[in-house]
């Protein structure tokens, strides 16, 4: 098993298979060495949406559960990741830059404090390599109802 599976393990995750796109688009997308990830959601390690992961955060969903939503993306994303690159050990040099949505309610400006959840996830699993620039911006809705979603850009071998 690879070293970043393992660092998965041992946190407490799996890494879910790859969802596949519900629409006109890829779910990645590589040139060069670079890979850009669409936009995942917080589909959890069984492929479905969790009902505690809909909503508007600020408005029935807290902070705390909107982070834990962004964990779930972040997943979704170095699964993404995995199908595109392979061995996500050998293969990731290093995250460049991860995008987050957030569904949020009138007024919910801690944005910045739900996508830790996937900020965090990303250093904790990738180490150095996974400390990244990020954009992270309130909508007013996301597909499937989802809390948040989550992008990203990877550099590869």
């Amino acid at each position: 098993m690879s070293a970043t599976l393992e660092r998965l393990k041992e946190l407490g995750h799996v890494l879910p298979p790859a969802a596949a796109p519900v629409a006109n688009y890829v779910p990645f997308k590589r040139a060069g060495n670079l890979v850009v990830i669409s936009g995942q959601i917080c589909f959890g390690p069984d492929g479905k949406l969790d009902p505690r992961h809909t909503g508007k955060v600020g408005g029935g969903i807290s902070q705390e559960v909107a982070a834990e939503a962004a964990r779930f993306c972040a997943l979704n994303v170095l699964a993404q990741l995995q199908a595109a690159a392979g061995n996500l050990d050998d293969a990731v040099v290093s995250c460049i830059r991860l995008g987050g949505f957030i569904n949020a309610a009138p007024g919910f400006s801690a944005v910045a404090a739900v996508m830790n959840g996937a900020s965090d996830l990303m250093v904790e699993v990738l180490g150095e390599r996974g400390r990244h620039a990020r954009s992270t911006v309130g909508v007013a809705e996301l597909p499937l109802d989802a809390v948040v979603e989550v992008e990203g850009m990877f550099e590869v071998r």
